[in-house]
């Protein structure tokens, strides 16, 4: 869904399980977070500080595709 977080997400090294971990959620639920795009605004808020990147730069949809809110 976001594939800048993807991205940033790689680039570091982390796996899914690690980041589900630092935001207090398990891996499945981390995962499933980032396909249907519903976090929450302290999760994606402790996304941005993680990846030091700015939420309009972290969360840019896939082109084409819209989140529902």
């Amino acid at each position: 869904m976001y594939p800048n977080l993807k991205a940033e997400q790689a680039r570091r090294g982390y796996s899914n399980g690690y980041v589900a971990q630092v935001l207090g959620m398990s891996r499945s639920n981390y995962e499933t977070k980032c396909r249907n795009g519903r976090f929450r605004v302290s999760e994606a808020r402790a996304l941005c500080q993680m990846f030091d990147a700015d939420f309009d730069y972290l969360f840019e949809p896939v082109e084409g595709k819209e989140v529902a809110m």
